[in-house]
């Protein structure tokens, strides 16, 4: 017998789908339309241009200054990428295998921080900065970035070491005279691809799109980053929206393409380290 409602379902399950798809495909089909238009060109931004102009996006690069706010962007949130990765995985290995009460305590505090905004502690924050002479550096504004995603990547692996991976696999090799960090490195680490993918996406996005720090630590021009300076961009050409729309597209496409490659993993490594955990 075909059971007619839960096909009804699935079939509404799909429109709601193609619905949400197309609501968050919309606005980027405006953005790249715009960026695409003539210099004075103010047709409808629903109307695809019929001569593409590409020259927008060389413009906007040299006019705006991308190349060095890419690259400040790049540094920061590659290096800060890398600690939270390296830190993170450390860090939740001893929390999610030793369950003392130490390691419990340590774990809820890492909990009870992540439910403080990181705004709440700008006022001290950048009187410290200030005091220690690390204003418009790539140390503060990694190690700032570091601080504030710690305790989330923790979690995540925590939550993924304790739900998916075997003991047993880290008791045979500690039977072969493999030592804790050669188990963890050799054994544990390769499996958490799945929950460092989840790590990557959301603290690199967050990280690549941070305007609220960046305004504040990296006042000098040299050291903008691609928020800071597009902001400024912004301002400067309210009346050139092909320049604004071909500049926005350029600093959004690598974290999409990022994405794009790690999307399989996301959903897992998130669940399985928040829900399971």
């Amino acid at each position: 017998m075909i059971d007619y409602t839960n096909k009804k379902k699935k079939r509404w399950l799909t429109v709601l789908a193609v619905v949400i798809t197309i609501f968050h495909i919309v606005p980027f089909y405006i953005l790249v339309t715009t960026s695409l238009k003539p210099a004075g060109d103010f047709s409808s931004k629903w109307v695809f241009p019929s001569q593409p102009n590409v020259q927008n996006f060389a413009d906007a690069w040299s006019q705006a200054g991308l190349g060095t706010a890419f690259l400040n962007t790049v540094i920061i949130t590659f290096c800060s990428a890398v600690l939270l990765i390296v830190l993170g995985s450390l860090a939740a290995y001893p929390l999610a295998r030793r369950q003392t009460k130490l390691n419990k305590y340590v774990y809820f505090i890492f909990i009870g921080i992540m439910v403080i905004p990181p705004l709440t502690a700008l006022v001290p924050l950048y009187k410290m900065v200030v005091n220690m002479g690390m204003m418009n550096t790539y140390q503060i504004a990694i190690l700032n970035n570091v601080a504030a995603f710690l305790p989330l990547t923790i979690f995540l692996y925590a939550g993924f070491i304790r739900s998916t991976i075997s003991k047993e696999l880290e008791e045979a090799a500690k039977i072969d005279g493999a030592s804790t960090l050669g188990i963890f490195f050799r054994i544990v680490f390769p499996l958490l691809k799945p929950v460092t993918a989840s790590v990557l996406i959301i603290s690199c996005v967050y990280i690549w799109n941070d305007y609220q720090f960046a305004i504040f630590f990296l006042q000098d021009k040299e050291m903008h980053t691609l928020t800071v300076t597009l902001a400024s961009f912004f301002a400067q050409n309210q009346h050139n929206l092909s320049l604004v729309g071909a500049a926005a597209l350029i600093a959004m496409l690598p974290m999409t393409i990022l994405f794009l490659l790690l999307q399989k993993y996301f959903i897992a490594g998130l669940a399985s380290g928040s829900v399971k955990g």
